[in-house]
Order: C-alpha cells, then sequence, then structure tokens
C-alpha cells in the first residue's frame, strides 16, 4: 500500500510522542510511503517547534533531522511534486470559503488527491477536511 505521508505522522515517527509507536508501525507497514518537498520543509519546521517549546534539545532535534536525512538519502521515501495543477486545486478549495482549510494543509491534499493516493495524517481537522473534499484519507489516532 502507497500513502502520502502528512507532517503530523513524520513528526510522531521520528519525535517521541504519544502517536509514536503507532506512526511507527504504520510507516513501515507501507510498501510506498510518499512525501513532498513541502513536508520536507513542513517537518524541518516541526522539529524547530518542538526545540523552541521545551519538547526537544538541540542535540536530540539534530539527531531527528539526520536521520530524517539518512533515510531520504536512502530512498526510504517516494517524492511526489506540488506543481501548477496542485496550487490550482488547493486555490479551488480555499475560494469554497465554507472550510478552515489553511494553505499548507490544501496543498497536501491536493498532492494525494491529484496522484490518487491516500493522506495518511495525524491531524483531526485535516482529516474532516479531505473526507468533506473526496480525499481518501487515513486518519492515525490512539485507540
Amino acid at each position: 500500500m502507497k500513502a502520502y505521508i502528512d507532517t503530523s505522522v513524520l513528526a510522531a515517527y521520528y519525535c517521541p510522542e504519544a502517536l509514536s509507536p503507532l506512526a511507527q508501525s504504520k510507516l513501515t507497514s507501507l510498501q510506498v510511503p510518499i512525501i513532498s518537498r513541502l513536508v520536507d520543509l513542513e517537518f524541518c519546521s516541526a522539529v524547530s517547534l518542538k526545540v523552541r517549546t521545551g519538547q526537544l534539545d538541540p542535540t536530540a532535534a539534530n539527531r531527528v533531522l539526520s536521520l530524517f536525512e539518512v533515510h531520504k538519502s536512502a530512498g526510504a521515501y517516494q517524492w511526489r511534486e506540488v506543481g501548477p495543477a496542485e496550487y490550482q486545486l488547493a486555490r479551488q478549495w480555499v475560494s469554497r470559503l465554507t472550510t478552515p482549510l489553511r494553505t499548507l494543509d490544501s496543498l497536501h491534499l491536493a498532492v494525494a488527491f491529484t496522484n490518487g493516493i491516500s493522506l495518511l495524517t495525524a491531524d483531526f481537522k485535516l482529516s474532516r477536511v479531505a473526507n468533506e473534499l473526496g480525499v481518501t484519507y487515513q486518519f492515525l489516532a490512539s485507540p
């Protein structure tokens, strides 16, 4: 099975969180985990936030970022681009004015949708909007 991995799942996979065991189990069971450059950037931002809020010390954060780099270099993830089609679709969805979609989340949904792949997320609000827009998704939550 393949899935587009949302930043919320990557953060739980690489950083100690309540969802970490579930994220690790799910990601290792996927045949094809897919990310984008947007996920890559957002993940670095999430790790930085964890340092600023005291959830991770800088040494641990650097280990997390280094491990992610090793995994990317080793081909652990397939890449999908955020291109004109994704921007156009994201804009259409945001322009509906009926969802709480923000810029980056709309682009994640658009990448999953245009590539015909399921979004794997631990973000409840994002999963609700995905459902509303007809984007296939899997919600990762503690039982």
